[in-house]
């Protein structure tokens, strides 16, 4: 039997002139700022938890519903085979300064098609997907909304 584990992260964006993403790099691998849930913490204060440790990063404006969770295993030296899940928020930040701890060797804010090439896992990948659908989809929502405001004035 595997043991399981249970993460939290953020895929986080700012929108400076373009929308741009936040991934960090964790020396072998790029990804988003996560880390383990703790007894007693719901997954959103560990997630916001997490990205303050990691990045620095205090303020962060949740998109409404969305939250994608991703499955898989791992070896570890100590458990064994282990059972992760993930859930993912997504977030806009307005910061622009990053105080990376020391879990991480750099980061970058890239736009969609440059940071989608970027990540290292096809589960980040598709997480990131999800995310610019969401936003695309509300983009256009809200575009429709003004166009048809402004068509009824």
């Amino acid at each position: 039997m595997s043991a399981a584990e249970h993460s939290a992260g953020i895929v986080i964006y700012r929108n400076s002139g373009q929308r741009e993403y936040l991934l960090l790099d964790y020396g072998g691998h790029w990804d988003y700022p996560k880390g383990h849930i703790e007894r007693g913490e719901s997954a959103r204060a560990a997630a916001v938890r997490e990205l303050k440790e990691e990045t620095g990063i205090t303020t962060a404006d949740f998109a409404d519903g969305f939250a994608q969770e991703i499955t898989y295993f791992f070896r570890d030296k100590k458990k064994g085979l282990v059972h992760k899940s993930v859930i993912f928020f997504l977030a806009a930040t307005d910061a622009q300064a990053i105080q990376l701890s020391d879990e991480h060797v750099g980061f970058a804010f890239l736009p969609f098609d440059q940071a989608v090439r970027k990540l290292t896992f096809a589960s980040a990948r598709e997480v990131l997907r999800k995310a610019e659908e969401s936003l695309n989809g509300k983009a256009a929502a809200s575009e429709q909304k003004g166009s048809a405001t402004g068509a009824a004035r």
